[in-house]
């Protein structure tokens, strides 16, 4: 494992939990929050890619992390836009802690948007955000975290699976005891429901340490 990679979960951990006196009413601001005040050395959480700035955007460096967009061009025949940028990625998709809610039953994300102030502290929560490639956010969807024993998915040199049927995502070994903190974290701040073979994956993950980290490589 490359120790930067560490250093770059480690990074992203301090960034969102040092600010947590920082509360936003939606995630447009939560948003610009982050873009504002990204460290320089920050890297994307599943690739490990450095990430630059163009303007207002921040986009992925793919030169040292190996990033290969799985497709280049998109079904419509257009260059795939979101391979190239920089996304905001729920870690508890919105889809996960919204259908939790009554507003989502009642008319999606736009309503519990419109009705649910729980929602929107909930979709704005730092806390649940990380900088992620645009590609790798859209094919996670909402899938849950696991672990794949065949994954459909490459991206060259970054080491996510990803079993499309199954719908489960599993996230590189650096990133997986940010992950788990992340769902205990909204459990603890928002009652978020969390499944008995899901509390115990993401209790193992918790478990990693450093120095186990460090030492093997991603899988």
């Amino acid at each position: 494992m490359d120790m930067r990679l560490l250093l770059s979960a480690t990074l992203c951990l301090l960034l969102c939990f040092t600010a947590s006196a920082e509360q936003f009413s939606n995630f447009s601001s939560a948003k610009k929050y982050l873009i504002k005040t990204l460290p320089e050395n920050a890297k994307s959480l599943y690739c490990g890619c450095e990430i630059k700035r163009q303007g207002k955007k921040l986009v992925p460096d793919p030169s040292v992390c190996g990033y290969i967009p799985r497709n280049e061009i998109t079904r419509s025949g257009k260059e795939n836009a979101r391979a190239k940028r920089i996304e905001w990625e729920h870690i508890v998709p919105a889809w996960e802690f919204g259908h939790q809610l009554q507003c989502w039953q009642n008319g999606g994300r736009k309503n519990c948007r419109k009705v649910s102030e729980k929602f929107r502290k909930m979709e704005a929560d730092i806390h649940n955000l990380a900088p992620v490639i645009g590609e790798i956010n859209a094919d996670r969807s909402n899938f849950r975290y696991g672990m794949v024993a065949t994954s459909s998915a490459n991206y060259g040199a970054c080491p996510v699976k990803i079993d499309f049927k199954q719908r489960v995502f599993e996230p590189p070994l650096y990133a997986r005891k940010r992950i788990a903190d992340t769902y205990f974290y909204m459990q603890k701040t928002y009652d978020l429901k969390i499944s008995d073979k899901q509390r115990t994956l993401f209790e193992s993950w918790q478990k990693l340490e450093i120095a186990e980290i460090s030492n093997r490589k991603a899988l």
